[in-house]
C-alpha cells in the first residue's frame, strides 16, 4: 500500500475537520449551545462522518467519503439568532427524514436535481459572503492578530491549498498564546460524551432554517460529491449514499449533530490519483479517513474546550477563510448560466441582506425570489 493513502487521507481529516470547525462551534454559539451540548455536537458529526465513509468506500469499493455541510453551519450562524438547541434539533431529523425520502422516491431526488444550479449556488453565496466579509471587520478591530493570518493564507494557498486554513489556525493559535490568550490545561482536557437533546418541531423554524439546510445540503455538499467522484471515474452509487447519510444523520440528530452529507471539497484529495496511482485500490483511503475522524471524535471535547478559549477574532478570521474558497465557487457557479443569471442575482442580493419575513429567514426568502424572478422569465419563452 503506497504511504500516500494514510496520508492523504490524514490530510483530508486534519482539513475537513480543523479547516472548518470554527463554523461548527459558531453556529452552535448562535443556539445558545452548552459546552457539553457542543462536544456532544462536534462528536456526532465526527462518528457520523466515521462510520459512513468505512460503510460506503468497503462496500462500493470506491474512495466515498463523508462530511458535515460546512455551509448549512454558515446558514445556522448567521440566520438562527432566537432558535433554540431543540428546535435545531428538530430541524436536523427532518432534513434527515427528507433525504432519506430523496433516497426512497426517485422523483423527490430528481426534483432536488432540477432546482436550478445558479439559484442554488445564488442562496450559498449570501450565506457565506457575511463570513468572509468578517475578516475586513475583524481585521479592523484586531489588525494585529488577522493581517499576519490573512497573508500567511495567501502565501501559501498557490503551493498547498489544501492547508492553507489549517496553518493560518496554527499560527493564529500561536498568536493568541504570544498575546496570553488562556487555553485549557491538560488536566482540563476530557473525552468527548454524547448528550441527549430532546427535539422541539417548530414550524416556523421548519420552514426558515431546515428548508434552507436541506437545498444547501444537497445543491453544494451532495450533487456536488456525486460530481468529484464522476470526474475520477466512479459512478457514484448516489442512492445508497443518500440512505445512508440520512440514516446517520437521523440518528446522530437527537445528540446536536448537524446533517452528515456526501464531502465535496476534501472529496477531492482522497479520490485524486495522488492518494493511490491505481484507481481500483483507492477506496483504501475511505477507511483510514474513517479511522482519523473516530479518534477526532474522542477528542471533541478537547478541540472544543481548546477553540473556546481562543479570541473570537481569531475564530472569525479562520471561518472566513475556510469559507473564501466555497464563496469564490459559489459566486462563480451562480454566473455561468445567462438564462438564470438575474435570477441568481436575485436570490444572491435577497440572501446577503439578511432580511426576514413572515418568519421565514433570508435564505428562503431569496430562494423565493430567484425562483420566482426565474418564473417572469419563463413567461416570454
Amino acid at each position: 500500500m503506497p504511504v500516500s493513502v494514510p496520508l492523504s487521507a490524514l490530510v483530508a481529516a486534519l482539513v475537513g475537520a480543523g479547516g472548518t470547525l470554527a463554523v461548527l462551534l459558531s453556529a452552535a454559539k448562535t443556539l445558545g449551545a452548552t459546552e457539553a451540548e457542543t462536544s456532544s455536537w462536534v462528536c456526532g458529526v465526527f462518528l457520523g462522518v466515521a462510520v459512513t465513509s468505512a460503510y460506503l468506500s468497503i462496500r462500493y469499493r470506491m474512495p466515498i467519503v463523508t462530511a458535515w455541510s460546512t455551509p448549512g453551519a454558515a446558514v445556522i450562524a448567521g440566520f438562527a439568532q432566537g432558535v433554540t438547541m431543540p428546535q435545531a434539533v428538530g430541524a436536523f431529523i427532518v432534513v434527515a427524514l427528507l433525504t432519506l425520502l430523496c433516497a426512497a422516491l426517485r422523483p423527490l431526488a430528481g426534483l432536488v436535481a432540477r432546482l436550478p444550479s445558479g439559484i442554488a449556488a445564488g442562496m450559498l453565496a449570501g450565506v457565506l459572503l457575511r463570513f468572509v466579509a468578517g475578516i475586513a471587520e475583524q481585521a479592523v478591530v484586531s489588525p494585529l492578530l488577522v493581517l499576519p493570518l490573512v497573508v500567511l493564507f495567501l502565501a501559501m494557498r498557490p503551493f498547498a491549498p489544501q492547508l492553507a486554513v489549517i496553518a493560518a489556525l496554527a499560527a493564529g493559535l500561536a498568536f493568541a498564546l504570544a498575546l496570553g490568550a488562556p487555553l485549557p490545561a491538560l488536566g482540563d482536557l476530557s473525552f468527548s460524551r454524547l448528550v441527549l437533546i430532546p427535539p422541539e418541531f417548530d414550524l416556523g423554524v421548519l420552514a426558515s432554517l431546515g428548508l434552507p439546510l436541506f437545498v444547501i445540503t444537497m445543491a453544494s455538499q451532495n450533487l456536488t460529491g456525486f460530481a468529484v467522484l464522476k470526474a475520477y471515474g466512479y459512478p457514484p452509487p448516489a442512492r445508497a449514499i443518500l440512505a445512508s447519510t440520512g440514516l446517520a444523520s437521523l440518528v446522530t440528530a437527537p445528540f446536536g449533530s448537524l446533517t452528515v452529507n456526501l464531502a465535496a471539497i476534501v472529496a477531492a484529495i482522497c479520490t485524486s490519483p495522488e492518494a493511490d496511482p491505481n484507481p481500483a485500490t483507492r477506496w483504501r483511503t475511505g477507511p483510514f479517513y474513517a479511522f482519523f475522524y473516530f479518534l477526532l471524535a474522542l477528542a471533541g471535547a478537547s478541540m472544543v474546550a481548546v477553540f473556546a478559549a481562543l479570541p473570537p477574532a481569531l475564530i472569525a478570521t479562520v471561518a472566513g477563510l475556510a469559507l473564501l474558497s466555497p464563496l469564490t465557487g459559489a459566486l462563480a457557479a451562480a454566473m455561468v448560466d445567462d438564462k438564470h443569471r438575474l435570477a441568481a442575482v436575485a436570490t444572491f442580493a435577497t440572501t446577503a441582506s439578511g432580511a426576514s419575513a413572515f418568519g421565514l429567514g433570508a435564505p428562503v426568502l431569496g430562494l423565493a425570489a430567484g425562483l420566482a424572478v426565474a418564473g417572469f422569465a419563463r413567461l416570454r419563452s
